[in-house]
């Protein structure tokens, strides 16, 4: 009825039911813990390792052309080069080895492994041709060059570097997928005999510090196969006894071994690269004196743009920079071991723990050589050291890395995901069909 006010409905009599309890907030995470939360989904993305070997080998290559050329323009003068000599040599080493990265990452799995073994054979062909007369070159006591005419020189030792990870890659994914790795002779042969017989030529050039990178590659590929302790002490013990007797009957040697952690040149400076190396370091502070402002370079620093750049990086970039330098080869072994530890191709997992060691094994030597913790084995800073031989096949297993990252199934398809879809749209006009005596 008009002006009746409506009545509320009565609620039914009986026993109320309780309130759901409020369930707990979950507890606040800390900042640390957030950012690590963050950091462990951003790594656990496909793409990640993709990113990383890409942009830290990118990132270390053209910083390393910066500080070539800096480091190298006093001793290009003093040479009566032109200034720009040494880094204009590194750039075009740099642009070859682009290509070369380009063609490794876009080269099938298949096509490597068939390249695997004539590479091998045409490097030993010219480490057998570097101890020819005539033919061999030595640079600082080593005859381990070769002389292509003008101002280009090739050292066959650095791609033996990469001819025994592909080859040995190949070997070792051959021999498990006929589940022979659980034997010791077909682990070790003919793996340790080739990688001795390659040995063997790099050391009758004299060159040291190569022979210790192709060890830690040979004990990566051993590792990665599984080898047990017993025999990778066995093959470690023997690889020590002969490093101790090739250090012990040579002077040069004894005298960069004596070196280690000294910090002053000694009675007949035989001490006054790794001396002055530390000097540079210690006059760097913590942002360096200015880039192109190093004192070490002018004649004071034997090798400034070579084995010692890492030495300049920290005079004239101070500790940020040689930090910045640490973290990308950082980067860029954690995503070759990633790439290594998630593939379920052998050969994919050999050949990328083989890189990984190579370069991080190279960079601990070198970087460890110009702190003075170890003695001077005269290799580069791979990608950031002057040198086209090291260069470019340090480039070509970057490739080889990035296309194993490329080939993880979860990278393929976000990748597919990412590229563009391009939609041709055409007009079609509908046309009446209509009678006519045509046909």
């Amino acid at each position: 009825m008009p002006g009746s006010s409506a009545r509320a409905p009565r609620r039914p009599r009986g026993p109320v039911a309780p309130r759901p309890a409020r369930m707990p907030s979950p507890p606040r995470e800390s900042g640390l813990r957030r950012l690590y939360t963050k950091a462990r989904r951003a790594w656990d993305r496909p793409l990640t390792a993709y990113y990383l070997i890409l942009g830290s080998s990118l990132l270390i290559t053209a910083l390393g052309l910066v500080m070539v050329y800096s480091a190298s323009m006093i001793q290009a003068l003093q040479l009566h080069l032109p200034a720009s000599y040494f880094f204009r040599k590194q750039f075009v080493a740099a642009v070859l080895g682009t290509g070369l990265l380009l063609v490794a990452m876009r080269v099938p799995v298949k096509l490597h492994r068939a390249l695997a073994y004539p590479m091998l054979a045409a490097t030993v062909f010219l480490m057998v041709l570097v101890q020819v007369p005539g033919i061999g070159r030595s640079v600082n006591g080593n005859q381990n060059w070769i002389y292509l005419g003008g101002p280009f020189q090739l050292q066959p030792s650095e791609f033996g570097k990469l001819a025994l990870v592909l080859w040995g890659a190949d070997l070792l994914a051959r021999k498990q997928d006929k589940r022979l790795l659980t034997q010791w002779k077909h682990m070790l042969v003919p793996l340790v005999p080739v990688a001795f017989m390659l040995l063997g030529l790099i050391m009758l050039g004299g060159d040291m510090g190569t022979a210790i990178i192709l060890t830690a590659i040979l004990f990566g590929l051993l590792w990665l196969a599984g080898a047990p302790t017993r025999l990778f002490a066995g093959v470690l013990s023997i690889a020590g006894v002969l490093g101790v007797i090739l250090i012990k009957t040579s002077p040069n040697r004894m005298a960069r071994l004596a070196c280690m952690g000294k910090t002053d040149p000694g009675p007949a400076d035989q001490c006054w690269q790794a001396v002055h190396g530390i000097y540079a370091l210690a006059s760097g502070g913590f942002f360096g004196s200015g880039l192109g402002a190093s004192v070490e370079k002018w004649g004071q620093l034997p090798e400034p743009h070579t084995d010692f750049i890492f030495a300049i990086t920290g005079e004239e970039l101070g500790l940020a920079g040689t930090l910045s330098v640490l973290a990308l080869f950082a980067a860029l072994g954690y995503a070759g071991i990633r790439v290594a530890g998630r593939t379920e191709d052998p050969f994919v997992r050999y050949a990328a723990g083989g890189v990984t060691t190579w370069i991080t094994a190279q960079a601990v030597v070198n970087i460890g050589a110009v702190l003075g913790l170890l003695p001077i084995a005269g290799v580069p800073l791979p990608l950031f050291s002057y040198g086209g031989s090291a260069l470019l096949p340090t480039m070509f297993a970057i490739g080889l890395l990035i296309a194993f990252a490329r080939e993880e199934p979860a990278a393929k398809a976000a990748l597919a995901m990412r590229q563009p879809r391009v939609r041709w749209n055409t007009m079609r006009r509908r046309v009446k069909a209509r009678s006519s005596g045509e046909r």
